[in-house]
C-alpha cells in the first residue's frame, strides 16, 4: 500500500500533462461520460482512457459503470489531500496562465454544448411518451398532491441517505435532494438514467449519485441507507415480496421505506397498455409484504382523487432482536 509521500508523488506525476489537466478541470464541474470527454478534448476515446486511467490509479478521479457506458467523476478525498485541493489549484491556474484559462473554457463551452444535447434528448423522450403518461395521469390525483402527501408523511424524522429505486425521470431524487444528505438514484435502465441525469445536473455531481441495478439485487452494501423509496415502480415487480426483502437488506435499523403506488384495482388494460405486472395492492397485502420483509408498517396514505387511488405505505425497519422474535 502506498504511503502519503508516495501518494503525492503520483498524484503530481498524474498531474504533468496538459491533458489529464483538462480532464480533472472538466469532472470537477460534472460527472461525464468518457465518450463525452473525448468529445470535448477532441481525442480517440482509446487515448483519453489511457489518460483516465493515469488519473484514477493515482486517486484524482473514480469511474463507474453503467451499462456499456464508463462514467468520471472527481475523486472524493480527505480534506487536506491534493485531490481534494485540486479544484482550487487549478482555478488559480487558470487565473495565473491566460492560455491555460483559454483552454479551459474553450472545453467549458463545448461541454455546455453537451449538457444542452442531453436536455433536447430528455425533452425528445418526454415528448414521445407524454401522451401514454397523461392518459395514466388522468386516472389517480395530480402529481403534486401526491408528492405534497409524500413529503409530509416523511417529514417529522431525517431523510438521511436516500435510495431512489427506479429513478426514471428523477422526479423523486429532485423532490429530496434539499432535505436528503445524499441520495442514491437507481434504475435498471442506463437510458432512463440518462434522461435522470440531464433533468438533475443543475444540482451538481456531489449530491445525487446515479445507479444502474434492479431492484431484485441492489448492487449495495447491507444497513447502507436510511430511507428507501419505492414510487409508482413496485407494479411493475413480478415478485414484489423479494424486492422489498432486498429493500430491507440495504435498510438500517430504524431507517424507513415509502412506497407511492396504486391501491388495488380491475384496469386490466394497463398489463398491455403500461406493462403492470400487479394492478395495484391492498392494505393488508402491503401490510403482509412490509411485515415479511422486517418492516413495522404505519397507517396507509389514501389520494382518492381519481379513478385509481393512489396509496402511501410508510414502515419503519425493525431490530433484528424483533425481527427474529
Amino acid at each position: 500500500m502506498l504511503g502519503p509521500e508516495m501518494l503525492t508523488e503520483t498524484a503530481f506525476r498524474a498531474l504533468a500533462d496538459l491533458t489529464r489537466l483538462r480532464i480533472v478541470r472538466l469532472v470537477g464541474t460534472m460527472e461525464l461520460a468518457v465518450g463525452e470527454i473525448a468529445q470535448v478534448l477532441g481525442q480517440s476515446q482509446p487515448r483519453v482512457s489511457r489518460h483516465i486511467a493515469i488519473l484514477c490509479d493515482a486517486g484524482l478521479a473514480e469511474r463507474r459503470r453503467e451499462g456499456s457506458w464508463i462514467f468520471l467523476r472527481a475523486a472524493r478525498a480527505p480534506t487536506g489531500t491534493v485531490a481534494a485541493r485540486l479544484e482550487q489549484l487549478l482555478s488559480a491556474a487558470e487565473a495565473d496562465d491566460p492560455e491555460f484559462g483559454a483552454l479551459c473554457e474553450a472545453d467549458r463551452r463545448k461541454l455546455a454544448a453537451i449538457r444542452a444535447g442531453r436536455e433536447s434528448q430528455a425533452q425528445d423522450y418526454f415528448a414521445a411518451h407524454a401522451g401514454t403518461w397523461d392518459e395514466l395521469r388522468r386516472l389517480h390525483s395530480a402529481d403534486v398532491q401526491v408528492e405534497e402527501a409524500l413529503a409530509q408523511a416523511l417529514a417529522p424524522e431525517p431523510l438521511g441517505r436516500v435510495l431512489d429505486i427506479g429513478t426514471g425521470t428523477g422526479r423523486m431524487a429532485e423532490l429530496f435532494a434539499g432535505s436528503a444528505d445524499h441520495i442514491l438514484a437507481l434504475d435498471k435502465s442506463p437510458a432512463m438514467l440518462r434522461v435522470a441525469r440531464a433533468r438533475l445536473q443543475h444540482l451538481g455531481g456531489g449530491r445525487i449519485e446515479m445507479v444502474q441495478g434492479d431492484f431484485t439485487d441492489l448492487p449495495l452494501p447491507a444497513a447502507s441507507v436510511d430511507t428507501v423509496l419505492f414510487h409508482q415502480v413496485l407494479h411493475f415487480a413480478q415478485d414484489p415480496a423479494e424486492a422489498l426483502r432486498e429493500a430491507a437488506r440495504v435498510t438500517r435499523e430504524g431507517g424507513r421505506i415509502a412506497i407511492v403506488d396504486f391501491a388495488a384495482h380491475q384496469r386490466e388494460e394497463l398489463r398491455e397498455r403500461h406493462a403492470h405486472a400487479r394492478l395495484g395492492f391492498d392494505d393488508e397485502q402491503m401490510r403482509t409484504l412490509m411485515v415479511q420483509s422486517g418492516y413495522e408498517p404505519a397507517r396507509p396514505i389514501a389520494l382518492d382523487e381519481g379513478e385509481l387511488v393512489v396509496k402511501i405505505w410508510i414502515g419503519t425497519r425493525r431490530p433484528a432482536a424483533r425481527r427474529a422474535a
